[in-house]
């Protein structure tokens, strides 16, 4: 992989996806958000057509296939560079071939067998996301001792197999998977001792962007979590801390507030923080 940090945007073409679902199900409105997060500075842009947020129902593989295809294939074609958000491998193998360049799998190859094979033989980098189940089952699969030690292993055993398969180790990027099957707590944990996941030896990438542990942080008074609207600015800071961290890339629905972060950090000296003693 190449040096970060990169700016992963999220361009989701679901109805129901957690803070935007809807927004962007219409391909023409799906491609022009699209391009304008490119413009805007993001690296790369993560098409997903089936909804990760917790307590999702799936939808078939037919139905994703249509939601993200024509949407790759019209940014391929503007020249935006492409990721696609998916844990099936017929998914993946389609959104390759019409143009995406990276598979994000937040299952990390456990929910589809087949998707280490598909990634092999593309030779593409793989976002290998730790995760423990579908969304349906994610709170019931929050118990850790030590949730950054066990996630930690669990990432390495997804490598391994990664790395049988086939997939170049020079061709795999970790995602510890903030919110997928965690807790606030949990969160935190892994935020606070990235380092650790860093010492395994692969880039990392974060994805923090709106998500519930940043709305209960910054709850009203009576303890209502910030709308997702409300939570750009905590994104960004966790983000620029994650990369000040040492996080290869960062994946972001607010492109422009990141990027201009970034932006600053690097005029600053690309100052890092220090791992936790």
């Amino acid at each position: 992989m190449g040096p970060g940090p990169v700016v992963m945007g999220v361009l989701n073409v679901t109805p129901d996806s957690f803070s935007d679902g809807g927004r962007f199900a219409d391909r023409a409105a799906a491609v022009a958000h699209g391009v304008d997060l490119h413009r805007q500075g993001a690296d790369l842009i993560d098409v997903g057509g089936e909804s990760t947020r917790p307590g999702a129902d799936r939808v078939d593989a037919e139905t994703e296939t249509a939601r993200v295809l024509p949407v790759i294939r019209e940014l391929a074609a503007a020249g935006v560079p492409l990721s696609v958000d998916t844990t099936r491998a017929a998914v993946a193998a389609a959104a390759l071939e019409a143009g995406a360049a990276v598979v994000n799998d937040v299952s990390g190859g456990l929910a589809d067998p087949v998707m280490t094979k598909v990634v092999a033989g593309a030779g593409c980098p793989y976002v290998i996301m730790h995760w423990r189940g579908h969304s349906r089952r994610m709170a019931e699969l929050a118990r850790y001792g030590d949730v950054v030690a066990e996630v930690r292993t669990e990432l390495r055993a997804r490598v391994e197999e990664a790395l049988a398969a086939g997939i170049a180790a020079d061709r795999i990027v970790l995602d510890p998977g903030l919110g997928f099957a965690k807790t606030a707590a949990h969160n935190w944990a892994l935020t606070q001792r990235v380092d650790e996941l860093l010492a395994l030896g692969f880039p990392v990438m974060v994805g923090a962007s709106r998500k519930d542990y940043l709305g209960r942080l910054l709850a009203a008074p009576d303890s209502t979590p910030r709308p997702f609207a409300g939570r750009e600015a905590a994104t960004v800071a966790t983000s620029v801390l994650a990369v000040a961290a040492g996080v290869w890339g960062v994946r972001v629905h607010d492109v422009r507030g990141t990027v201009d972060a970034l932006a600053v950090w690097r005029a600053s000296g690309r100052p890092r923080l220090a791992p936790p003693r």
